[in-house]
This record gives C-alpha cells, sequence and structure tokens, in this order.
C-alpha cells in the first residue's frame, strides 16, 4: 500500500466486493496486514534494482503503469511473431489437450471407485505442474487444491452423499495447507486419489433408489437415531413392508443387518482411536444396552469389545 489504510477504504473495499457484514473484521485485518511504503520513490528503486539484477541493465526492461488504460494490438502484436510461434501455439494446445484427457480419465477412474487405474493415471501427470508463482511449495499447493476439487467432483458424480465429500475434502485442504515442502506433493496426491476411491467403495448410492438412498444417508448421519424400520417407514412415508423388501433387494441385507453392521464399524473405530470407557462406546454407537452391545460385537468379530481393545494394545 502507498497509502495509510482507513476505515472508510476497507468499507469502500467491502461494498465494492458485496462483502458479508460477518467477514468485515477479516478483511480489516487483511488491509492493516499490508506492508505500507510511503514515499513511492523507495518503491521505484527497488522495482528498478530488482529489474536490473534480473535483466543486467536498466536499458534492457521497462516500468509501465497498470492504471495508464494500456491497450495491446493483439493482431499486430500476433503477426509480429517469428515463425515458430504458430508451431510453439499448436505444441502448446497439444500438451493441454492431453493434460484435459488425463484428468478427465482419473476422474472417470476415482468416480467408479478404481484405485489402481486412478493411480496409474496420476503417476502420469505430475510433470503438469504448472508454474504460475515464483514460489515452488505455493505452485504445489494449488495444484493439490485443484486436484482436490476435480476428486471431490468425480466422487460426487457417483452420488455419494455430500456429507462424506465435505469431511473428505475439509481433511484434505488443510493438509494442503500445512504441507512444508516439494516432497509431501507426490504421497499426498497418492493418499487423495485412494482416499477418494474408498469413498465411492463404501458410500456410492448410483445403483439404489430415491428412497433407499434416503435411509442409507439417515444411517450415515446418525448412528444413535431411532433407525428401525418402523421408525424409517414412517419418516419417509411409505409402508414399513415394502421398505424393509426394497432394502433387502437393493443392499442385500435387512435394515436392522445393516444398521447393526454399521454400529459395530464405529464400534471398532473408537476402540482403535480412543479410550473410552465400552458403554460409552456403546452409546456413541446408538445402542444404550451394553450387554446387547457386546453380544452382537461378539457375534459379529468373535471377540467383545474388552477382549478386542486388549488384542490390539499387545
Amino acid at each position: 500500500m502507498l497509502t495509510e489504510v482507513t476505515k472508510k477504504m476497507i468499507y469502500d473495499v467491502a461494498e465494492y466486493l458485496s462483502f458479508p457484514e460477518k467477514h468485515y473484521r477479516r478483511l480489516e485485518q487483511f488491509f492493516v496486514g499490508l506492508p505500507r511504503i510511503y514515499d513511492e520513490s523507495v518503491l521505484l528503486s527497488m522495482v528498478n534494482t530488482f529489474g536490473e539484477r534480473i535483466w543486467g541493465s536498466i536499458d534492457n526492461f521497462e516500468l509501465q503503469d497498470i492504471n495508464s488504460g494500456i491497450s495491446l494490438d493483439v493482431e499486430a502484436e500476433a503477426g509480429s511473431r517469428e515463425d515458430g510461434g504458430e508451431g510453439e501455439s499448436q505444441q502448446m494446445m497439444q500438451i493441454l489437450a492431453e493434460r484435459y484427457e488425463v484428468e478427465n480419465r482419473l476422474i472417470q477412474a476415482v468416480a467408479k471407485g478404481q484405485t489402481h487405474r486412478a493411480e496409474a493415471l496420476l503417476s502420469g501427470s505430475g510433470h503438469w505442474l504448472e508454474l504460475r508463482t515464483p514460489d515452488r511449495l505455493r505452485n504445489v499447493k494449488n495444484y493439490l487444491i485443484i486436484m482436490n476439487t476435480l476428486l471431490r467432483k468425480a466422487v460426487e458424480s457417483a452420488d455419494v452423499h455430500p456429507i462424506h465429500i465435505d469431511e473428505l475434502s475439509s481433511r484434505f485442504a488443510h493438509k494442503i495447507e500445512q504441507l512444508n515442502s516439494e516432497k509431501g506433493m507426490s504421497l499426498l496426491a497418492k493418499e487423495m486419489v485412494r482416499k477418494y476411491c474408498l469413498l465411492v467403495t463404501n458410500h456410492s448410492m448410483k445403483d439404489y433408489s430415491l428412497l433407499v438412498r434416503k435411509v442409507l444417508t439417515q444411517i450415515d448421519m446418525d448412528l444413535t437415531a431411532d433407525l428401525s424400520l418402523k421408525a424409517q417407514a414412517a419418516e419417509f412415508g411409505v409402508n414399513a413392508s415394502y421398505l424393509s423388501t426394497l432394502f433387502k433387494k437393493e443392499t442385500g441385507k435387512t435394515l436392522t443387518e445393516y444398521v447393526n453392521g454399521k454400529r459395530i464399524e464405529q464400534a471398532v473405530f473408537l476402540l482403535n482411536s480412543t479410550r473410552l470407557q465400552v458403554q460409552t462406546i456403546a452409546q456413541h454407537c446408538g445402542i444404550s444396552d451394553v450387554n446387547y452391545f457386546t453380544r452382537l460385537f461378539k457375534a459379529t468379530l468373535g471377540k467383545t469389545p474388552k477382549e478386542y481393545r486388549d488384542s490390539i494394545a499387545i
């Protein structure tokens, strides 16, 4: 900034950008944090020194004011290029076409949950990293942010509920910004592809009817809710017998079997990742009777919750 930042200036910018009022404080912090140079000649000296360091002499470059309304004659500029210009343009067009083709194939592979194919396509796409800024680490992060968006849209096309997509996408967005070296790019990119493919494998509802999708989403969102057949039929205004038959036909399991399976999956996760008491874990999984929870757990895994936790602690 070449001038002092005032509240009026910030309000004007906020109004121009249609910034929500609740974000005004963040905008103010941004402007206050910008470096300020009160003498424009100092800035000019810095830029000239920088130019001389790169191009060797002040005669080898010129400065332009972006506020001066410079217009470029694109056709004249294109006509003045050397003969090799057209060949370079064709080559660039081919590179871009290949890049988009690989990206589309990657999206298709992830949308089908084809981890091996997606990883193979990923390994051939790394050389398309765009150098958009002088900061190499920032370029890597930008590339991964774009990939995160592409993979998220791929999974969405497989009819995975947004609740799962958003959770995974947010987790990777955080990991991307925490990246502190270029070396971590390859490993993180592979992890992203694998996790998104796994999301399709575990949560795609592409082959289910709308009613079954609604029930599956309800189960995924809250295992502690009343997920009985009677409650779900009432929730969606259908006959319980009809829902039971349709659910079994499309998932291969009764609603009770499916819900119990999800609750045991959650229990295993909590036993592995927390030190919560077994009774508390049962409640988190939507089962208030700890004895019933223990019997169900043992019937599924062949061990009681305590035996399972002891076995993984060894």
